[in-house]
């Protein structure tokens, strides 16, 4: 690639530390083709998409064609790989979520949580029935395992139970917050079961007998991401739509742990992204005659923003990097997510603050970032309860209980 340094300048202007610079040509011009996806298709629509709580016509199939899992130039230089690179899934994650949150929770739900249920849960055989058809997006898949009475401590308090029959089981319970649910075709449901009181996985498909969502109403955060609210009455699955390697919650933390750090990349694309439309707002706006960029408390709070996404983007890449290698610590990624969200929380504030009052409407784009930072605060682990697994690492007790 002759212009890969003005390339990576262009799509990753607040990458001062050049971290980009690991990626592969392939996976550059990846992300550029993302980019402009973006920018040209989905910019005019995004705001109006977030205030009427919709997901924008044709973006899960135009993401699900330009291959995130399986394009060429993904594996160019990886010769032997199965799987896309760490880095490259840390700057998907970071440019999905700098144009919008919801967007990239939308597919990181699909591609993350509930991809990995199948990749980590099923047989072999079900590996194979299922992964390749989820990676393209032919099928559509979420994740059900919270629960309306348990999040933090659904692990101790799994109340949806199955119950087995033969070779069926039976599956009454409900599940809340499930993003994408509405428009899954497989839903993977966690469920205790009855005779074991361990937890096993189901795949419920769209339309059963028993299955009933509905969305959830009036949220200020990922307006775009239609959660949902399921209710199960004696669903019935057979015993070949059970994911055989699920059968304990180690099993479920496996498929956690290996998404939390997403949720650390999210963070860093969202910061990203407050400060992208903050440097747009402050060199349009004026105030006793001269940009607002030219003054010195704003500058002061767009170098702090600037120097959070750093610090984000640093830590980002060291987790990206042990987890190339195979090293998918539980630690070190709820650090990450912990102190990324918290980050977070932090910079769109400053961002909104220095937008004024025209920063608590959706017109600007901070409005949005804004509001998202507090679903990204909450998901995949509170900022408490990741608090609570490293201080376990470091004391070798547990404040669970």
């Amino acid at each position: 690639m002759d212009n890969r340094k003005e390339v990576l300048k262009q799509l990753f202007p607040e990458d001062i530390l050049n971290i980009s610079e690991g990626l592969t040509d392939g996976e550059v011009e990846f992300l550029r083709q993302l980019v402009e996806l973006l920018e040209t298709k989905y910019r005019p629509v995004v705001n109006q998409a977030w205030v009427d709580a919709e997901v924008p016509e044709g973006f899960f199939e135009d993401i699900g064609k330009l291959g995130y899992y399986t394009n060429p130039l993904l594996f160019e230089g990886r010769e032997g790989k199965k799987q896309t690179s760490q880095l490259f899934q840390f700057f998907f994650a970071f440019a999905m979520s700098r144009f919008d949150v919801s967007l990239n929770t939308l597919i990181g739900v699909h591609s993350g949580l509930g991809f990995n249920s199948f990749l980590f849960g099923g047989s072999p055989e079900q590996v194979q029935k299922y992964v390749p058809k989820l990676a393209s997006h032919e099928l559509r898949t979420c994740f059900a395992l919270t629960e309306p009475d348990h999040g933090s401590d659904v692990a101790w308090g799994l109340d949806t139970t199955a119950r087995r029959e033969g070779d069926k089981w039976i599956l009454n319970g409900a599940k809340r917050w499930i993003g994408g649910a509405s428009v899954a075709d497989l839903i993977p449901v966690y469920a205790r079961d009855e005779e074991t009181n361990k937890p096993k996985c189901f795949i419920v498909k769209a339309g059963q007998e028993g299955l009933d969502i509905d969305i959830i109403e009036n949220k200020i955060a990922l307006r775009i991401v239609p959660n949902a609210n399921i209710h199960l009455k004696d669903v019935v699955v057979d015993e070949s739509d059970r994911l055989q390697n699920i059968n304990s919650f180690k099993d479920i933390a496996k498929v956690l742990y290996s998404t939390r750090a997403g949720v650390a990349f999210m963070a860093t694309g969202a910061m990203a992204g407050a400060l992208q439309a903050t440097l747009k707002y402050v060199t349009e706006r004026k105030q006793f005659g001269k940009d607002i960029s030219n003054y010195q408390l704003v500058q002061e709070k767009l170098a702090m923003m600037q120097a959070n996404v750093t610090s984000a983007m640093a830590l980002c890449s060291q987790i990206a990097r042990q987890q190339e290698n195979g090293d998918y610590n539980e630690i070190v990624t709820s650090v990450g997510k912990m102190i990324n969200a918290l980050r977070l929380r932090e910079t769109v504030a400053m961002g909104r603050g220095i937008c004024g009052g025209n920063g608590i409407v959706v017109d600007y784009d901070i409005a949005r970032f804004f509001s998202d930072a507090e679903a990204v605060y909450t998901y995949e682990g509170t900022h408490e309860i990741n608090a609570l697994v490293i201080g376990r690492a470091m004391t070798g007790q547990s404040a669970f209980n």
